[in-house]
């Protein structure tokens, strides 16, 4: 996927003018986080689950060398294979091998995000091997070239124009001429197409939600029951995850999935939640004869003991996203990479360079939402602050927006020319707002009055109503 990043401003202003992304957009507020809010209340013990959650990350992360080494011994006891990738070129090279031993001329894919921080639809394709989304967000976006603009809504942005535009260009080639329109009919006739993907499949490739050390299992969510049969149809299964991924017991796993399907889609638990270990024995009526698990660093083990990890908690359900204003009204493809939102605007300074992502830690009101809805209390905007700063510590911020930080620093220091200078702001905005109290352009601030009008202050600045609560707080101790 091309990164795009470095274009965020240029990329959300063309966001905010999309008109058929803006409709797509509103649908995601009146969904995800009213079925989230149900969901939770629906469940008592939740804030408690949070808690369990947080700290059982925090521990496997604190012993992620022996847990995923556990994983490792317990998948060769099941008759599968585990491979190490370094970073997203070994990884590819290692996926592209076993479809190569396999002979494989056609691949079925599950949802998989790390599938697409490495690149893997285009590597296949560029070596003969034809990738096949069976996710139906996931397929619907690689008829339109897109890449997903959400974790577990991969195709949000897109309408149901759109969607029928796209399978009537598409499908032709199938016999299918005429153009659907009800959701229903587009849901079949992708169903009857991806069948036959299914059954000519070599290999079969999905994500990993959880990787289990105890029992060497693979874990899938989903609510489509695609990963189930691009496991079990195949000769070959292959599951990408990530390192952190691994969590150390059954019952760990259960903890995690009880948090995931509320924070993400409102569910108490997805439709499909799927177990996989090693390939089909003598006794077993399907599944794979090869189960390999490829495993990517790709510069998480880098995070540990450093400023950033706590971001390896999460666990990719969206509910940071789903909540964000900024995402909310830019969409995913903004954010110009894989993993778009609050947790994208963190992890994607990490693997790519701050240098290339240095706008996304600042695409954040510091609203806090994200940190509220976190089912594992991940310090989003905490982390985000700790980017901002390296991003200062390098000079990659504008010249401008350093100059008015010194500026801001140095009055800091003197208080009573502060005070002064904030008296004397707020009687001229107040005056620039006039009968109205609103003002609708302000010199270097033309980012904000550009899309709304700013509130004229009212009233006494902070520094005067806060002495005045002091001094009332002595007279009362004193009597």
């Amino acid at each position: 996927m091309q990164l795009t990043s470095p274009d965020f401003p240029r990329n959300a202003a063309h966001a905010l003018h999309d008109a058929a992304l803006q409709r797509a957009l509103g649908n995601l507020k009146a969904g995800f986080p009213g079925k989230r809010a149900a969901a939770v209340a629906r469940l008592p013990e939740f804030e408690a689950l949070r808690d369990l959650g947080r700290d059982l990350k925090n521990h496997i992360i604190e012993h992620l060398d022996y847990y995923l080494e556990q994983f490792e011994a317990s998948v060769q006891r099941q008759g599968g294979q585990v491979h190490w990738a370094r970073d997203a070129e070994e990884a590819r090279a290692i996926i592209l091998g076993i479809c190569q031993r396999a002979g494989a001329k056609t691949v079925t894919k599950g949802k998989s995000m790390v599938s697409e921080e490495i690149g893997l639809n285009e590597h296949l394709a560029a070596h003969g091997i034809e990738p096949i989304e069976t996710d139906l967000g996931e397929y619907i976006i690689q008829l339109r070239g897109e890449h997903p603009s959400h974790i577990i809504a991969p195709a949000i942005h897109v309408n149901l124009d759109q969607v029928s535009d796209a399978f009537h260009q598409h499908h032709q080639q199938y016999g299918k001429h005429e153009r659907q329109t009800e959701p229903r009919a587009l849901m079949n006739e992708a169903r009857e197409i991806l069948r036959d993907k299914f059954l000519r499949a070599d290999v079969g490739i999905t994500g990993a939600n959880f990787c289990i050390a105890e029992t060497g299992q693979t874990v899938i969510v989903t609510n489509e029951g695609n990963g189930d049969l691009t496991q079990l149809l195949p000769r070959v299964h292959i599951a990408i995850t990530s390192i952190e991924k691994v969590v150390p017991t059954l019952e760990d796993a259960a903890t995690f999935i009880r948090l995931l399907a509320r924070s993400a889609t409102g569910q108490e638990i997805s439709v499909y939640t799927t177990f996989s270990a090693g390939g089909r024995r003598a006794e077993d009526l399907d599944g794979p004869e090869e189960f390999h698990v490829v495993l990517l660093d790709n510069g998480r083990s880098q995070m540990v003991g450093g400023e950033q990890q706590d971001m390896l908690r999460c666990i990719r359900c969206s509910a940071c996203m789903n909540h964000c204003p900024v995402y909310g009204a830019i969409g995913g493809h903004a954010y110009g990479w894989v993993y778009p939102g609050p947790m994208g605007s963190v992890l994607t300074p990490q693997l790519v360079g701050i240098e290339h992502a240095a706008h996304l830690p600042n695409a954040s009101t510091f609203c806090g939402r994200c940190e509220s809805v976190c089912p594992v209390r991940i310090p989003l905007p905490r982390l985000l602050r700790n980017w901002r700063a390296r991003e200062f510590e390098r000079h990659l911020t504008p010249q401008g927006y350093r100059f008015g930080l010194r500026a801001w620093a140095w009055l800091t220091r003197r208080p009573a020319l502060y005070c002064g200078l904030t008296r004397l702001g707020a009687r001229l905005l107040r005056w620039l707002g006039g009968r109205s109290r609103r003002i609708r352009s302000l010199p270097l601030a033309g980012g904000w009055s550009a899309w709304r009008d700013m509130p004229a202050p009212q009233g006494r600045t902070f520094q005067a109503l806060w002495a005045e609560r002091q001094r009332a707080a002595g007279m009362e101790g004193k009597r």
